[in-house]
């Protein structure tokens, strides 16, 4: 029997070597071991306590999602302290105001800039926690004697109508949790042996509890691997879904939501999107066998071994849960909230009924009031608030927690959520209308991309106003409502609507609606009065001003110039349309980016241009790198390559000596001069670095080659795709293409260092006209930097010599390659900067 959260790390010790967590850094995946979780988090503990951290202190934690982020919570634990984790995407002004309620002991942060702080508060970047303890003893680490009642966290829920509240939990709390879930699981273990290790896709903050059971508590009783991922795009999902043999995806609602949208759309361009529908209709009566097999193709995209959606954070509308249970996926969702530690009901993943959110879970009890209001008590449920030092009750006075949800239960005792209480919209004439039932109708409406359902004062009381974000602006809102009318009690029939302006609305960390801030908005427009929902260019700005030092209205008009007015040169148009992306969950034609000018075409992309045409994709041949192909490789580079290139020239080799301490992967970079510098380069360097490189050649060369334009003869086709094939196997090359489609290469790189294959890229981008150095091509340094890797300068010497004349020869010592001393960047250098220097490194060998 469990009594605190540390023997979860005491579990983890035992586990050795298997991957516990994975996590993307740049473009690399860097994987932490069970074992190296506790070895962090016994140094961490002990690092605490050099600071003077003990029993009872609170450390913020004000980061993204990363194994260090387990490490210290585990840390805290260790020694006593209370975990203060705040969403990375906080405000500075409400970190500092938490920062004085709970009066932290230390702060831990990532990304965000920390402001307005206590002078004396120590402060960390949970990036160099590494680092920082690399010199303290991995030992395990004898805890602080800690009770279940002792505060673990206080955890600052995501409200969305007002300022969130620190809910304090304690072990117990969520060990009441986790204990019935272990136990289940127990159950169906010897099943999960034959599929071991389980791989979970976690894209919940571990600021919010709901995140923290399925990162951290509940994989570590299965031995589970967890992949964090903050890129929440839909493409990039499914790759990662597919890459990392995910099993389980853990998301929020609004992800499953854009990822259905973007399923749909990719139909729709097929021109499939009446026969999917029609498909998905006929499913309802299908076996699971079956479904798998007509949906095959969606399957396909998510990967093989992906089959269940584990939902939380907010309510799933009925439709999405259907789409997704009828292309034969597992979705599994339950209710809960910070005050109990997560979990009031849970799905079983073998047992489900539509729409229904479980049925409670054992050792608490949950009962309805005569309102229909959900109250639950338990060990579960949060003693109270944190008040100035103190802890506030939240329970009445027989240990009943008011929830503020609405609910109905079935006759089996299954949970049905009917929105929050202080939503319900009361009629003039006392009837209650639930605004989740109203948005449930208009989700369905093919127009509408996302709803909210306002209660307003009309001329006869109360009454539902449906906010409208919609698909296409040319959409008729009134024949929206009409139909959605049409299926609805006449009490609930709604008159009065109103269009967003934005592509979205604006949403808590957990992608929940700001209903309070969309209420303001809409209320003041209505009124006549100034608001600042007004255009799409509002949301757009927050984005520019992360890329530039746009601030003015001239600069934010929709004919403001990329290039001009903001100052976007290739790279910040990478970075712009990355974050936009992020920001708005979709994926956008990088071609079509590139091609926009101005302000007014980016928005309009963002609306509408969210999924790319179905365009002939750069090859990106990731069956080079493995067997049989890297044997074959391997005889030909010993038997042929290497011989000939030293036959025919005799190459005189600098600097090696700078290699001996280089270990792993590592980023090369040289001038380019003939088409036979790469088997050059391969010949100077040591056969630990040559036997293993990936590398990258003119992308749209090698597009034309796989995919020869239409109109080429058989012939000629032939010719071009056998030359493909031998130049990939022989060389294992990736493309590089110089315009649209290099991020989708930089991830190929990355990804082939993952499998421990150097990278060598030639920046100019084009061979030399002149034997001088080509300006390096502006996406360099974001390579560099995003690789993680140590960079080597190379520089190729004597060949334009040689190529002027015509020469196919060279005499020994007339071509020399020079190997520069290794460069490593921070990962958060500037990327310009880096190409600059690299350039000037190259020229200068």
């Amino acid at each position: 029997m469990r009594e605190t959260l540390i023997s979860l790390l005491e579990d983890c010790a035992g586990r050795g070597t298997e991957t516990a967590f994975a996590h993307r850094q740049g473009l690399r995946v860097a994987r932490w071991s069970y074992e190296a979780l506790a070895r962090a988090a016994f140094q961490t503990a002990r690092w605490l306590e050099s600071l003077g951290v003990t029993k009872g202190d609170r450390v913020l934690v004000w980061a993204e999602n990363s194994p260090e982020w387990v490490a210290a919570f585990f840390g805290c634990l260790l020694r006593g302290a209370i975990v203060v984790p705040l969403d990375a995407q906080s405000a500075p002004d409400f970190v500092a105001r938490v920062e004085q309620q709970v009066t932290a002991k230390l702060l831990l942060y990532g990304q965000g800039e920390p402001r307005g702080l206590a002078a004396n508060l120590p402060q960390l970047r949970l990036t160099e926690l590494s680092r920082l303890i690399a010199t303290y003893s991995a030992e395990p680490y004898r805890a602080l004697e800690s009770k279940p009642d002792d505060i673990a966290e206080i955890i600052y829920t995501s409200g969305t109508t007002a300022e969130p509240k620190g809910v304090v939990l304690t072990h117990r709390n969520l060990l009441a949790n986790l204990a019935p879930i272990e136990r289940e699981i127990k159950k169906y273990r010897r099943w999960e042996r034959m599929f071991h290790p389980l791989h979970f896709l976690n894209l919940v903050p571990l600021s919010h509890v709901f995140g923290q059971f399925m990162a951290i508590f509940v994989p570590q009783l299965l031995g589970a691997e967890v992949f964090l991922q903050a890129d929440l795009r839909p493409r990039e999902l499914m790759d990662t879904v597919r890459r990392e043999r995910i099993n389980c995806v853990v998301a929020v609602p609004r992800l499953l939501d854009t990822l259905r949208e973007a399923i749909e759309r990719d139909q729709a361009m097929r021109g499939r999107a009446a026969e999917f529908a029609l498909a998905l209709e006929q499913s309802a009566h299908w076996s699971a066998l079956k479904r798998w097999w007509r949906f095959r193709a969606v399957h396909r995209k998510f990967g093989w071994r992906c089959w269940a959606f584990i939902v939380g954070g907010a309510p799933l509308p009925t439709e999405t849960e259907m789409f997704w249970r009828r292309l034969g996926f597992a979705v599994v969702q339950g209710y809960g909230m910070t005050e109990t530690a997560a979990l009031v009901s849970v799905n079983h993943p073998f047992r489900q009924a539509r729409g229904s959110i479980g049925k409670q879970l054992p050792q608490q009890e949950m009962k309805l009031d005569e309102h229909g209001e959900i109250m639950v008590r338990g060990a579960n449920v949060s003693p109270g608030y944190w008040r100035g030092g103190a802890v506030e009750s939240l329970k009445s006075e027989d240990g009943w927690l008011h929830t503020g949800d609405m609910g109905a239960l079935d006759e089996h005792g299954r949970l049905y959520f009917k929105g929050r209480k202080k939503e319900t919209i009361v009629t003039a004439a006392g009837l209650n209308i639930h605004p989740e039932d109203l948005e449930a109708v208009l989700e369905r409406q093919a127009e509408v991309r996302a709803c909210v359902v306002l209660g307003i004062e009309g001329a006869r009381g109360a009454e539902p106003l449906a906010v409208l974000v919609l698909r296409d602006e040319r959409a008729d809102p009134e024949s929206i409502i009409r139909r959605a009318n049409e299926t609805l009690a006449r009490h609930q029939q709604m008159r009065r609507w109103f269009v967003w302006p934005q592509h979205d609305f604006p949403r808590t960390a957990t992608q929940k609606v700001r209903r309070h801030e969309v209420a303001v908005t809409v209320k003041a427009q209505l009124s006549g009065t100034n608001a600042s929902g007004g255009a799409a260019s509002d949301e757009l700005a927050k984005v520019i001003a992360q890329i530039t030092d746009a601030q003015t209205t001239a600069q934010l008009e929709p004919t403001a110039d990329l290039t001009t007015a903001l100052k976007l040169d290739s790279l910040g148009r990478v970075e712009l349309m990355s974050a936009l992306e992020e920001r708005f969950q979709i994926d956008l034609d990088e071609a079509a980016f590139t091609n926009a000018t101005t302000l007014g075409e980016v928005e309009q992309l963002i609306s509408t241009g969210t999924t790319p045409a179905p365009t002939i994709q750069y090859p990106r041949p990731a069956w080079s790198q493995r067997f049989p192909v890297t044997w074959l490789r391997l005889v030909a580079f010993y038997l042929l390559l290497l011989p000939i290139t030293r036959l025919l020239s005799p190459t005189r080799v600098r600097g090696r000596e700078h290699l001996r301490d280089v270990r792993g992967p590592a980023l090369f970079i040289a001038n380019h001069v003939t088409l036979v510098d790469q088997s050059l380069i391969l010949a100077a360097l040591p056969g630990r670095f040559s036997r293993r490189m990936a590398i990258a050649m003119d992308g749209e060369l090698l597009r034309s080659w796989c995919h020869p334009p239409d109109g080429t003869g058989w012939f000629t086709r032939l010719h071009l795709r056998v030359r493909y094939a031998l130049v990939v196997a022989l060389f294992n090359v990736f493309p590089l293409p110089k315009h649209s489609g290099f991020r989708r290469s930089f991830a190929f790189a990355g990804e082939a260092m993952d499998r421990g294959y150097n990278v060598l890229v030639f920046p100019e981008g084009q061979r030399t006209q002149d034997g001088r150095l080509n300006p390096f091509m502006a996406g360099t340094g974001l390579l560099a930097t995003n690789l993680r890797a140590p960079v080597v300068p190379i520089r190729l010497d004597g060949l334009f010599a040689l190529k002027q004349r015509g020469r196919h020869t060279a005499r020994p010592g007339e071509v020399s390659v020079t190997i520069g001393a290794p460069l490593q960047f921070a990962a958060d250098a500037d990327p310009a900067h880096i190409t600059k220097e690299l350039e000037e490194c190259v020229a200068a060998l």
